[in-house]
């Protein structure tokens, strides 16, 4: 970002990085760690939704709480006032994700874009010039920039720490000691630092740790921890207060992003898995204190109805249960959670999830076709099948097949007919076909059609003297044909009538002969040269005969 003049170090190992990015592109490796990035950000959005989830829950618990006792109402207030500090800052950095994605991706119309649908995803130049400026050595201020959010996330620091500080000063508001101080240092993780590392000798600052030539999806997933970071101090010091207050003494100790099944897409024949908690989970969940329980409602729950109960596990449902027919299924059930008081809060829940017959895609990545003598890439896929546990047989048109990272491989054909192309899956259980067979047509390469002077010899041709000069020889080529398939011409004869006498001069390989060469020298305009006899070599290995050329001497 710096000006013109001599590559300071950084500048030198900036140039270096865009070889190897280059290089990376080449291997498509730059789309997987894209990717990467938003599958990282969708679970940070995902967990700051459970964390809000969780907190929303424990306030709500809180409320109730302080409405029947006072002691609970002091610590119920502040922690109303620190929610709304940490919803001010976490709501300016969604602001600022935004913005950045909009400006990079120069949108008209502002606050609409996700990340995984961003098509500058690899955009590193906008993020940092709208994050730090022109100049990293002295990054811009303003609304939206790192440095305004340096700033916030200092001030909500400072004034989190000042509202601890003053409630362990009032006997209505005070900590046990070992709760004040993880809870001062909890919030201390909020608190902006620059890096102890240094880059060519200089010291680095967080600004230009988080969000200088970043891509855009670095800068956002960057953005998204920030948020998380927050979320985090949230629920914990929520959590502190209630418990302080002596009503609600839970420590979410176990969290997680984990609030639906793995998948709810499965095969028949294979178990559906569901984890099923409260938002957040902790340790001190166990069965004389929380009951799961399926096929019964907090109405009958309340009464006394057991429903069937699922195995607890650190804290969470383990629920299993067999998928012997297909289509959607739906189960349902109640948490049943007994209270520091006693008393029992019921959780209904309910879900859905489909049960599908086997289903495996096979596609041609070229063509709908496969040709013979040339590499037929193929990606295969099945639903609900890992790619390393895909098993893919070819059989037919003398195919070989290598290959099978991700899911991609390559058939060579060496006889024209039918293939077929079977896959099945591993599973615990042995190997599980995946549907019936695919079948493909292999067929020979089409005929290739001459290249003279650079043009498809598609229909009689004229050229001038000039042009017929710099003219050498023949290509064999096949328009529009999706494959690299290279014939190579291996001979062909010239033909013409010189000064009255008819001449022709056979020539071997794609080159005129030195003979070839003169008599086309000799042509007057008017003339006609005849190349005919023209066969050329196949990567099939076949031999093909060309249709003849002819060219009027203009």
């Amino acid at each position: 970002m710096a000006g013109g003049g001599k590559e300071t170090p950084r500048q030198k190992m900036i140039g270096l990085m865009y070889l190897v990015l280059t290089a990376l592109l080449a291997m498509n490796v730059s789309k997987d760690i894209l990717k990467a990035f938003v599958t990282v950000n969708d679970n940070l959005e995902r967990t700051n939704r459970n964390f809000d989830s969780n907190t929303q829950k424990v306030l709500k618990a809180f409320d109730e709480s302080a409405k029947s006792n006072p002691s609970a109402l002091p610590y119920y207030k502040k922690a109303q006032e620190a929610t709304k500090l940490t919803k001010e800052v976490f709501d300016y950095i969604e602001k600022v994700k935004h913005h950045v994605m909009d400006e990079t991706e120069k949108l008209e119309k502002k606050d609409t874009l996700r990340l995984k649908y961003a098509n500058a995803k690899d955009n590193y130049d906008a993020p940092t010039f709208i994050m730090i400026g022109p100049d990293e050595t002295s990054p811009k201020d303003g609304d939206m920039t790192a440095k305004d959010l340096r700033k916030r996330l200092n001030g909500l620091h400072d004034k989190l720490i000042s509202m601890v500080d003053a409630m362990q000063k009032e006997k209505t508001t005070q900590f046990l000691p070992d709760d004040y101080k993880a809870l001062k240092e909890k919030i201390g993780t909020l608190k902006v630092v620059d890096p102890t590392e240094t880059e060519d000798g200089a010291k680095q600052t967080w600004e230009i740790f988080n969000f200088y030539h970043l891509p855009l999806a670095g800068v956002v997933t960057n953005l998204s921890q920030m948020q998380s970071d927050l979320k985090n101090v949230e629920s914990e010091i929520v959590s502190q207060f209630s418990g302080a207050s002596g009503k609600i003494s839970i420590k979410f100790n176990q969290l997680s992003a984990k609030v639906v099944a793995p998948s709810s897409y499965i095969q028949a024949g294979q178990p559906y898995k569901a984890d099923i908690f409260i938002a957040a989970s902790s340790s001190d969940f166990k069965e004389e204190n929380m009951q799961i329980l399926i096929g019964v409602d907090s109405a009958a729950a309340s009464k006394g109805g057991t429903g069937t109960p699922v195995k607890l596990e650190n804290g969470m449902g383990k629920y299993e249960v067999g998928t012997g027919g297909q289509g959607v299924q739906t189960y349902s059930g109640v948490i049943k959670f007994k209270k520091p008081t006693g008393e029992y809060d019921y959780y209904p829940f309910s879900q859905e999830y489909m049960v599908a017959a086997p289903a495996v895609a096979v596609e041609a990545e070229k063509m709908n076709v496969f040709y013979i003598g040339v590499d037929n890439p193929i990606a295969v896929s099945a639903a609900g099948v890992a790619p390393t546990d895909l098993i893919v047989n070819a059989t037919g048109g003398g195919v070989t097949k290598t290959g099978g990272a991700g899911g991609k491989f390559v058939l060579k054909f060496t006889s024209a007919g039918d293939c077929s192309i079977s896959v099945s899956a591993k599973t615990k259980d042995g190997t599980k076909p995946q549907g019936p067979p695919k079948k493909f047509r292999v067929k020979r390469i089409p005929d290739p059609v001459a290249k003279v002077g650079g043009k498809l010899a598609n229909g009689p041709m004229s050229m001038s003297k000039m042009e017929l000069a710099a003219f050498g020889g023949i290509v064999a080529d096949i328009p529009g044909f999706e494959f690299d398939a290279r014939f190579k011409v291996i001979s062909f004869k010239v033909a013409a009538s010189v000064k009255g006498k008819y001449q022709e001069e056979s020539c071997s390989g794609p080159n005129l002969s030195s003979g070839a060469k003169t008599m086309i020298s000799n042509l007057s305009s008017g003339s006609k040269l005849f190349l005919d006899e023209i066969k050329a070599s196949g990567p099939d290995g076949s031999v093909r005969n060309i249709p003849p050329v002819s060219i009027k001497v203009k």
